[in-house]
């Protein structure tokens, strides 16, 4: 079964659920806006949606000193007689052609306190700090007294953005925070200090990390409501911008994830919308929501281009094939590309849907 599957039945049992590190060399989760002269984008050609398949779920990406965009995913069984990808770490060196390089771990962490074995790691996310990758996940057990409380985050580190990753075991867990279902995290260097994102359906929270990344510091402060997941933060000409996911992820065809987001002008909030609501009690502004072609499009990671363009990395299913070969308890959750337009100030994808086709991105092959 998948991860937001099994959350949606837990959140309709308890009546409680309504409904990634970005890095330009190295950089978490930035942007500089840039409006370089790159020529006539109808020069680059098209790409054509999903950029990988069958399945890359809840993608994280970082820019790598070798000039390669590296990818990481959420442990799913691809269906094809290799068993369980714990982490899957996927390379290119235009965001569209990605090729598999292996996985973070050869085995699940088992960590947890007070619950029985971790079974999945959910929701990487990467991030270059201290001359090394850290990768943050999600552990979690998804046994039959599944407690939210339970799960938790740890954090690994490498050399290389190929792994090998060593595991240095928990930043935290749920219930050490008081925050309920305690995933999904996303580190933020802001101003020279580490910070963590996280949280899914329960609150989205910041907090600030120790200089090595590894425990959370002070309090910690509410930044978004109960109606998302999947925080991730960017900065860009003055705003730090939350991306978040909302809506129901993981049961097709019944899906109504989507890609939200709020603004403000501290990491800490309060985010607002473009109409001034906070996203601790309100609906974000939409960025992409589902198309004829895709359904629930969401848990995005953004991308830049050597022409200063921002792109969105998300997964989204095919209508007419959302499940692996495993069954109905794997949803083919595929991974996709979309440009970011900026408009006032606030940013979309085209259409503010998936495309089928767009111009490529603007990669220096050099």
């Amino acid at each position: 079964m998948d991860r937001r599957t099994f959350l949606g039945g837990v959140g309709s049992a308890l009546g409680a659920f309504a409904a990634g590190c970005t890095a330009i060399s190295g950089r978490s989760g930035e942007s500089n806006g840039s409006s370089a002269d790159c020529g006539d984008r109808e020069d680059r050609g098209t790409y054509h949606n999903p950029v990988f398949e069958p399945v890359f779920a809840d993608p994280t990406v970082t820019r790598a000193d070798d000039g390669f965009f590296y990818t990481y995913a959420t442990a799913n069984d691809w269906g094809d007689g290799e068993g369980l990808r714990v982490v899957p770490i996927c390379r290119s060196s235009d965001l569209v052609n990605w090729e598999y390089v292996g996985e973070a771990f050869d085995r699940v962490p088992q960590w947890l306190a007070r619950t029985g074995p971790a079974d999945r790691i959910w929701a990487p996310d990467i991030a270059r700090y201290r001359d090394r990758y850290y990768l943050y996940y999600s552990l979690v057990d998804r046994g039959p007294e599944y407690a939210l409380e339970e799960q938790g985050i740890g954090v690994a580190t490498a050399d290389d953005p190929a792994g090998p990753f060593t595991d240095h075991g928990k930043v935290f867990q749920g219930f050490e925070v008081g925050v309920l279902n305690s995933i999904d995290p996303q580190f933020y260097l802001n101003d020279g200090v580490p910070h963590l994102l996280w949280g899914s359906l329960n609150g989205l929270y910041l907090t600030e990390l120790s200089a090595d990344g590894r425990r959370p510091v002070g309090e910690k402060t509410r930044i978004g409501g109960n109606r998302f997941e999947a925080a991730y933060v960017m900065r860009r000409e003055g705003y730090y911008y939350l991306f978040v996911s909302s809506g129901v992820c993981c049961v097709p065809p019944d899906v109504t994830y989507q890609v939200e987001v709020g603004r403000a002008t501290s990491l800490s909030g309060p985010y607002e919308t473009r109409y001034g609501r906070d996203l601790r009690d309100s609906y974000g502004t939409l960025v992409m929501t589902e198309s004829d072609r895709f359904l629930g499009p969401g848990h995005n990671a953004i991308a830049t281009d050597d022409c200063g363009t921002d792109w969105l990395l998300y997964h989204a299913y095919d209508r007419s094939d959302p499940y692996l070969a495993n069954g109905p308890g794997d949803p083919r959750r595929s991974l996709m590309l979309d440009r970011l337009v900026w408009e006032d100030g606030w940013p979309r994808v085209e259409n503010r849907a998936p495309s089928l086709a767009a111009e490529r991105p603007a990669i220096d092959p050099s």
